[in-house]
């Protein structure tokens, strides 16, 4: 008889894979233990080939729900010592070596039924098992254990202790259990500084006190959020002021998944997303628009599930509550609150109800945001029950430190051939973010062990994140690489799908430091993981006043149109009157005299100027408001293609004169709207299709900001598909900035393997 080594990576820690190795090792009368270690499972057995080769095949079916086996390596060893039965042994820490880390997952169905029947959980707010609960937001360290999460601070009584150390307990070795003797408990205060402990009476404070057109702010999973009634318009009125939200779309919580598709039109993808263990944020179509304080503008709305024991609780306290908005208690832009003594500073005087609990978060984190594309649900913002799941790479990445852009902020360390991409974390260039940036990076280097050896950053000299990188590599005097930014985007995608050698790539976004010096934004690269060429590109367009016609969409209208016609530019006489004609013409002489007008060839500069010439948006309030809702006006029945230049499918001229023209003639926005979206990605396609026949490629892969449009993204992976092309679109991590890390770190992975296979050459 043999002793196997069966060491088991992946997402098998905090998800009850041992007590599932147990099991099946104790079904088959096999010999040997399972334990925990940093870098996954080991499993030891004795057994015969034919017993080991059963096991090894039997592993996937019988693993949790949650688990995810990435890799299975047998050694075969001499058996030293001979077992007489199969046990669970303590977990181990040896080495650098790490295992993934769960996400914060979803009460599970379950835990709901124990809270009901379980004398000593009875109502229990903080139920959880190796099947769902806390995760992320609560560990410190590794190997996922109680003593380094935050629950260390609650003793177990002795019956949890029991249900801990039964492998046939659904709760064995579930670091978070707890129950109503020896858990963590909230706490409600009210504005006049009044105390309540008692949870039932908690929760029937919480409900009326929405249900009468209350806020409270509610200590969640990853932070504070602000709820209220969604169906009442003071109550969110009140809200954003507090937020200073002004414009921006809320996201909703609905009691139940009926609930939910009584408003929403779901699809089955989006069905299967709002209801999965992940429980993010699934921006779906509204069957009819009647809440316009929710999302004015639009006729998407984000939706998510009840993921918290209280949440169920209060919609039951509250029958005539249908859904309430639940969005993060920060100022707008700022990071989620998540401490205590904050959270009572910022939000006391501000709302009715505090309500907290007495468990620290550790690691500070936003609900997650899918949205369909292309038939998936793909992540737009990657936060709550997607992080810190990791990328694997070609290439080794271990000590690489990736710092990412400055809008939608998120940074990656590396690990043997891992990329651990960090949580959402905001915009940079505010520095309560960037502290946030900081904390986070910390947190990552302490619970992965990672030392960095260099840092890569993005071309852009004034982005806050590149500034930070080339202190941080000065200060520990490691190599800084510097990867140009639609780059980054291509090499992204490529890693998502472990594609090697060349593709095309079409990045669409708003801003990238081009090797110009100009700002790109509409390009198609032909590009590796090491190198890059810029084959084509949006033509160029001013910006009147630098980066604050980003912020002022009626300035790349004025762009626009002055730059086909000159003087002679027909802009609407509504967009004047909206406008003023002092103002532009002001701009009108920027441009002629090239005063403070950098050059950009950026889509999303394109989708401002259409946006704001259809009355859509003149100003951006969020980021990307115009296209946003420029997406939103467009009526979907339309098919109309404005002619173009197939043999330049870049030249914008013919797309801006028919779309003037429609103006004109009293075409409907709504159908000038999609018009344009069928000819942009038309004329996008065209030149893909040019450019592939030319380069002799077939793979294209697509990324930035601008992807994050349904529409746009929509037609033109059909219209790739339709003339023999393989397009790629992310779907592991967002297409926008929030993926810049990962590309950026596979951009210097390959080129520290090419440098180190030339040295040995």
């Amino acid at each position: 008889m043999n002793q196997y080594h069966i060491h088991v990576r992946g997402l098998v820690q905090g998800v009850g894979f041992r007590p599932c190795v147990y099991r099946l090792a104790t079904e088959m009368g096999l010999h040997g233990y399972v334990d925990n270690s940093n870098d996954g499972v080991l499993v030891v057995l004795q057994a015969t080939e034919e017993q080991k080769d059963c096991f090894v095949r039997a592993l996937p079916e019988a693993a949790p729900a949650v688990a995810t086996i990435e890799r299975i390596d047998v050694e075969t060893l001499p058996a030293t010592t001979t077992y007489d039965c199969f046990e669970i042994a303590p977990s181990r820490s040896d080495g650098n070596e790490i295992t993934r880390i769960s996400p914060d997952i979803a009460i599970c169905p379950e835990c709901l039924q124990d809270r009901r029947r379980q004398p000593h959980r009875i109502d229990y707010p903080f139920i959880n098992c190796t099947h769902c609960g806390p995760r992320f937001t609560i560990i410190k360290a590794l190997p996922y254990d109680r003593g380094v999460t935050t629950m260390s601070d609650f003793e177990l009584c002795d019956t949890c202790r029991r249900e801990y150390a039964d492998v046939n307990d659904r709760r064995f070795h579930a670091q978070p259990i707890a129950c109503n003797r020896c858990g963590p408990v909230y706490t409600l205060r009210d504005s006049s500084g009044e105390l309540e402990r008692d949870y039932r009476r908690l929760v029937e404070r919480v409900a009326s006190t929405l249900s009468g057109g209350g806020l409270v702010a509610l200590k969640s999973m990853g932070g504070y959020n602000l709820l209220c009634d969604a169906d009442n318009a003071q109550a969110v009125a009140r809200l954003r002021k507090l937020k200073g939200r002004y414009a921006k779309p809320l996201a909703v919580m609905y009691r139940d998944e009926a609930t939910a598709t009584d408003d929403l039109a779901l699809t089955d993808e989006e069905r299967r997303a709002l209801t999965s263990w992940r429980r993010p944020i699934v921006v779906s179509h509204e069957r009819t628009h009647h809440a316009s304080w929710l999302n004015e503008g639009y006729r998407s709305l984000g939706a998510l599930l009840p993921y918290m024991a209280i949440h169920y609780d209060l919609f039951e306290a509250a029958p005539r509550l249908r859904r309430m908005v639940v969005t993060s208690a920060n100022l707008s832009g700022n990071p989620i609150v998540i401490a205590d003594g904050e959270a009572h500073d910022q939000f006391d005087s501000q709302v009715e109800l505090v309500v907290s609990y007495n468990r620290e978060i550790y690691n500070r984190i936003d609900d997650s945001v899918v949205c369909e594309y292309d038939g998936l649900c793909r992540p737009v913002r990657r936060a709550r029950g997607y992080t810190p799941e990791p990328l694997h790479n070609l290439q080794p990445t271990e000590g690489i430190l990736a710092v990412g852009a400055e809008q939608v902020s998120s940074f990656a360390v590396g690990k043997h051939d891992d990329i651990l991409l960090g949580q959402y974390i905001g915009e940079l260039s505010c520095r309560e973010n960037l502290a946030f940036f900081e904390e986070s990076f910390s947190h990552f280097a302490t619970l992965f062990r990672f030392t960095p050896h260099c840092v890569v950053c993005d071309l852009h000299p004034d982005y806050a994140a590149t500034m930070w990188g080339e202190r941080y590599a000065a200060e520990q005097h490691i190599p800084l690489y510097r990867v140009q930014h639609h780059h980054a985007h291509a090499v992204a995608v490529m890693v998502e799908y472990d594609l090697e050698g060349e593709v095309l790539a079409l990045c669409l976004d708003g801003t990238g430091y081009g090797d110009d010096c100009t700002i790109w934004g509409g390009e198609l690269l032909r590009c590796s993981r090491t190198r890059y060429r810029r084959l084509s590109h949006q033509p160029y367009l001013p910006m009147p006043g630098g980066d604050v016609a980003a912020r002022e969409p009626w300035r790349m209208a004025v762009s626009l149109l002055y730059s086909l016609y000159g003087e002679a530019m027909p802009l609407p006489p509504d967009f004047v009157e909206r406008v003023g004609a002092d103002r532009i013409k002001l701009i009108s002489r920027l441009i002629a005299r090239r005063i403070n007008t950098p050059l950009s060839s950026g889509a999303g500069r394109l989708f401002d100027a259409v946006a704001s010439l259809l009355g859509v948006a003149d100003y951006n309030r969020y980021q990307a408001e115009a296209p946003q809702k420029l997406e939103q006006l467009a009526d979907e029945s339309v098919t109309k293609v404005y002619p173009f230049d197939h043999n330049n499918p870049l030249d914008i001229s013919w797309l801006v004169v028919a779309m003037v023209n429609d103006l004109r003639n009293g075409v409907s926005r709504g159908e000038i709207a999609m018009a344009f979206h069928n000819t942009y990605a038309a004329m996008w396609c065209a030149e893909v299709a040019r450019q592939a026949a030319r380069q002799k490629l077939s793979r294209v892969v697509l990324s930035g900001g601008v992807l994050q449009n349904r529409l746009l993204t929509n037609r033109l992976m059909a219209l790739l598909r339709q003339v023999g092309l393989q397009p790629y679109l992310p779907a592991l991590v967002p297409c926008n900035d929030a993926g810049i890390a990962v590309g950026q770190m596979a951009v210097a992975a390959a080129w520290l393997e090419r440098s180190a296979i030339l040295k040995t050459d």
